[in-house]
């Protein structure tokens, strides 16, 4: 398998194509956190050469997204998450000391043929190149939708007979060298009308309380005489060597 990796800044004509890639990736409601859909846009405009795709011709086989910003190494001083990074680079522009993950997305048709390891392996490479301290990211466990109930303290200790972690994503991280510095607790927060919940989620709320919705890692907070619904995201933090 030989593919090519190019960055935003590289070729620009191919900018449509992150923007496919998260449409098609993610549960509707996550295309509708605040400050995601006030910020991400840095990440093309300022950040153009932190932005690449892996391709085999012309397609597309692998996007990946991510971000300068700062820490001091401490778990105490990471990010509240994707939505943390966004803010302490873009509003508060912190002169940055590390790179952080922000989205790895692998092409469907390409899914389950060593893609993934490859994409962070590129992250890692432009953190060095960039002269950064090491790659973070606010790690989204692929199976966590499937244990909605489930803390995010408890699934993120879970480990197959071998000894390897039980969650797919976070074990690709772990074989590359990565380990879990904590839980970033609102990594994105989705508010919404119970209307718009139902929309995104194609269900019905017929009372208020913590509802499993598809898609999302922990209940959704639904109130009814607030016309209200609140979704925080837990990811794991991660960094690599």
């Amino acid at each position: 398998m030989t593919l090519e990796t190019v960055t935003l800044a590289q070729r620009p004509d191919l900018e449509r194509e992150f923007g496919r890639a998260h449409q098609a990736s993610w549960p509707t409601f996550m295309l509708h956190d605040p400050i995601s859909n006030r910020t991400w846009h840095t990440l093309h405009s300022r950040f153009a050469e932190f932005q690449f795709l892996l391709l085999e011709g012309e397609d597309v086989v692998a996007i990946g997204n991510t971000m300068p910003v700062r820490w001091d190494g401490s778990p105490g001083d990471l990010p509240d998450g994707v939505d943390g990074v966004l803010v302490r680079t873009v509003d508060a522009n912190e002169e940055p000391s590390v790179l952080s993950a922000m989205a790895a997305i692998v092409a469907p048709g390409w899914k389950g043929r060593g893609v993934s390891p490859l994409v962070l392996q590129e992250m890692r490479r432009l953190a060095r190149g960039a002269g950064l301290r090491c790659l973070i990211g606010p790690v989204r466990p692929t199976l966590k939708d499937r244990y909605p109930l489930i803390p995010m303290e408890d699934y993120m200790q879970w480990r197959r007979e071998d000894g390897s972690h039980f969650d797919p994503w976070l074990r690709v991280h772990e074989r590359l060298g990565a380990r879990i510095l904590g839980v970033a607790d609102r990594s994105m927060t989705v508010p919404g009308t119970v209307a718009q919940w139902e929309a995104w989620s194609g269900m019905t709320f017929p009372g208020s309380g913590r509802h499993i919705v598809p898609g999302a890692l922990s209940p959704v907070d639904i109130d009814l005489e607030r016309d209200q619904g609140i979704y925080a995201e837990q990811n794991v933090w991660m960094q690599h060597p």
